[in-house]
């Protein structure tokens, strides 16, 4: 087995923002001018997404959560500055509020040309804002193993992310209905468990054989081994409303592949679950946030989500200060007190019945640093 320690599981973090008009507070299509002006800045770090309301940032390989944290500040600020010199405004939410998907423009570009023509509504309806979490496994076959095994702790974390209440005008129920509009997607939710890292590429190289896809980034789970680099990427999150909220679920992230890591490395494990389980559990997190209960398998009982969430935190704690990431990890309290940016977002709404009061707060938790 490889012989890693935990100072080797790196963190990449990519955020997707709304570009919102001051004015309306609806989705605007921005014809790429941020995406221009932050590739000038940011290189790469920027990039075009399928809608045109839509801006995709992703930071740099780094090596422990305080560099994350420097780069996601960065990246937000420099992105608000530059929407803000064009008079626009951004935001981080799951969903719009109120936009409708039909009035938004598709960036003129082959591959999501193609995308369109093959999922059709479901992939112009598809206007919704993710956060992705890349951690650092060099080895592969350790990286499946690992990703088998994290698959459990998906709804949980996901529940801690809950940013998505509303959705066309309309108050879903859920706290987080971005998941709902994902799911018209092929290829999405939780991951099959794969008896090994061949098994996992048969499976792919199965799919482009066939047609299915053409590569292997077509396939949009919740977490994946992913195809071209040695990272496990984690993808079942809402975009949450501020940078220490991104933070702390990616070192939330970073610490259970690093536990995992050293149970395997002392020839112990963590039970591994059906997905058909695990499903469960997603949508009640997707359904409540961290108000509800998931199910305890081991137990075979319904559990509070926060004291699972705290369960979580402490399966983990034995990593965190070789990580680096206990002062981030702890902000993960925060969000258990004040709730999640779907709670807040709701609050808003509930003092104020006015969705348009709901951006405000959206674009004003941007920057914010709490």
């Amino acid at each position: 087995m490889s012989n890693l320690n935990l100072s080797s599981f790196t963190i990449g973090i990519e955020e997707e923002y709304m570009v919102l008009d001051p004015l309306t507070r609806e989705l605007k299509s921005h014809e790429q001018r941020i995406v221009v002006e932050g590739q000038k800045l940011l290189k790469d770090k920027v990039k075009a997404e399928m809608h045109q309301a839509v801006v995709e940032v992703g930071t740099d390989i780094c090596k422990d959560i305080n560099e994350a944290a420097a780069d996601v500040t960065n990246l937000r600020h420099k992105i608000s500055e530059i929407a803000g010199s064009m008079g626009l405004w951004v935001g981080a939410s799951g969903t719009h509020p109120f936009s409708h998907w039909h009035s938004q423009l598709i960036t003129d570009n082959i591959r999501y040309q193609e995308m369109v023509n093959e999922l059709q509504e479901a992939a112009r309806s598809n206007l919704i804002f993710g956060l992705h979490v890349h951690i650092g496994i060099t080895d592969r076959k350790l990286a499946i193993h690992i990703a088998n095994t994290a698959r459990y702790f998906l709804p949980h974390v996901y529940a801690l992310s809950t940013n998505s209440p509303f959705w066309i005008g309309r108050k879903t129920g859920y706290k987080s209905y971005r998941s709902k509009v994902f799911d018209k997607f092929p290829r999405t939710g939780i991951p099959e468990y794969f008896e090994s890292i061949e098994a996992y590429d048969n499976y792919i190289n199965l799919l482009i054989k066939t047609n299915c896809i053409d590569n292997a980034k077509k396939v949009w789970w919740d977490m994946r081994v992913h195809p071209f680099y040695n990272t496990i990427e984690f993808r079942v999150c809402d975009v949450p409303l501020t940078i220490n909220e991104t933070l702390s679920i990616a070192a939330l992230f970073q610490a259970i592949c690093a536990k995992l890591y050293k149970l395997r490395k002392e020839n112990l494990n963590f039970i591994v679950y059906q997905r058909a389980l695990i499903n469960e559990n997603k949508w009640r997190a997707s359904r409540y946030g961290i108000d509800g209960e998931l199910i305890d398998f081991g137990k075979e009982i319904e559990v509070s989500t926060r004291k699972l969430i705290m369960e979580l935190l402490n399966f983990v704690d034995d990593v965190v200060d070789e990580l680096g990431s206990r002062h981030i990890i702890n902000n993960i309290l925060n969000i258990l007190e004040k709730g999640t940016g779907a709670d807040r977002q709701l609050d808003v709404f509930e003092k104020t019945n006015n969705l348009i009061s709901v951006v405000d707060y959206i674009n004003s938790q941007f920057l914010v640093l709490d």
